[in-house]
């Protein structure tokens, strides 16, 4: 059973309120969602009935001058970036779209199941994750309670701050009703550096010089040959985004590329520039066949060329080295490779993407320490008692 709400944005609170009222009742598991989009990611959620923000969709305020959104869960991310735009603003956090190995063509993210994942792209390197940019929620929880935290200004000390919290909870906690988020004015024009670079340290090197100089770069990826062909280019390569006026994007990354001294660079224009970064953020250098896995791993930059080769899989390195793509044979002795060099590099991984067998099989992000555990434990019951909201979606049992 699909529950969806068409619904004033009160109306409909008040009716997924009393939805999650009765399933606590009779102790019944909610799939909680959006438009679906990313239900192949982490552990499967075992539920008969789905309750859906799809139907909770408009945008509710934009004040470009405060640099301000607020928008329903179920609004489509596309109508948000569209109406941003419009004003010559965008998304800080760049999130990404998955939705062409996630299986989920053709259907819209929404601005809730962003939040709820907090998935980042690129930008995340230097202007934070999605979290970072979230100013307030309103939710409907476990216990059947609306609830808001946040605001709508910029500043604003209002109450205890779930914001962060409900980011990347992943449905666990509460469903998101309504999201604000804080928007900056879009870059006049996109450059990047190609550096043709073949070993992935001596990419990473020159990524972190890149990062570390005063030029503002916003991207920093390093591809091998194989993934950067199926972004077109040939050869192994670091490439490093400038955003800014035109005339400010030239001149910076004419230096740059004159102090990385990089034998073969070259500047890409504004529209090669924008088509790239739009593949790395999605993830779209992955080689994933219909069967394998996809595996994120976090590690510090100097880490991320030894989880690769380590890894033993098809992948490449975002965030300067930070964030590792992997995609390889969905088998629990790849991922307890992955696990394990994760681990002896300081990381943590997510699980992606892979038949339900396997999700279910694995951990499909870190277990936590038995301290961090229990007051998960202790969140969870405080506003999920019952444990209906998305069980098992992070952890078995939880």
């Amino acid at each position: 059973m699909d529950d969806a709400y068409h619904l004033p944005p009160t109306a409909a609170e008040a009716a997924i309120a009393a939805t999650v009222a009765e399933a606590a009742a009779a102790r019944e598991p909610l799939l909680l969602r959006g438009h679906g989009t990313k239900s192949g990611m982490l552990r499967p959620v075992r539920a008969t009935r789905v309750l859906s923000a799809a139907g909770l969709s408009g945008i509710t305020l934009y004040s470009p001058s405060e640099l301000i959104i607020s928008a329903l869960a179920g609004t489509p991310l596309p109508d948000v970036v569209a109406a941003l735009a419009a004003s010559g603003q965008h998304l800080i956090a760049e999130p990404p779209d998955f939705s062409a190995w996630l299986g989920a063509t053709g259907t819209p993210q929404t601005i809730g199941g962003v939040t709820a994942t907090n998935l980042s792209g690129p930008r995340r390197v230097a202007w934070g994750a999605m979290r970072d940019h979230v100013m307030g929620i309103r939710a409907v929880t476990g216990r059947a309670e609306v609830i808001h935290s946040g605001g709508r200004v910029l500043k604003n000390v209002t109450g205890l701050d779930l914001c962060k919290l409900f980011t990347g909870s992943h449905g666990t906690l509460g469903l998101m009703t309504e999201v604000t988020l804080k928007v900056l004015p879009m870059a006049e024009t996109t450059a990047s550096l190609l550096l043709p670079i073949a070993d992935a340290v001596a990419g990473v090197a020159a990524l972190s010089a890149a990062l570390g100089s005063p030029y503002g770069v916003s991207g920093a990826a390093w591809l091998p040959a194989p993934a950067a062909a199926r972004l077109g280019f040939t050869g192994a390569m670091a490439l490093v985004r400038l955003e800014d006026f035109a005339a400010s994007v030239r001149y910076r990354g004419e230096k740059l590329l004159n102090e990385l001294a990089v034998a073969g660079g070259v500047i890409l224009d504004d529209p090669t520039s924008r088509a790239a970064w739009a593949g790395v953020g999605d993830a779209m250098p992955l080689a994933a066949a219909a069967d394998d896995a996809v595996w994120r791993v976090s590690v510090r930059p100097s880490a991320g060329p030894g989880v690769l080769a380590a890894s033993g899989c098809d992948g490449f390195l975002d965030w300067g080295g930070g964030l590792v793509w992997l995609t390889g044979s969905a088998t629990e002795a790849t991922h307890h490779r992955i696990e394990a060099a994760a681990k002896a590099a300081g990381g943590t991984w997510t699980l992606m993407r892979a038949p339900d067998v396997l999700r279910e099989a694995v951990d499909v992000i870190p277990p936590e320490p038995a301290p961090l555990a229990a007051i998960t434990k202790r969140v969870k019951a405080a506003l999920d008692p019952h444990g209906i909201l998305n069980p098992g979606r992070l952890y078995a049992g939880l």
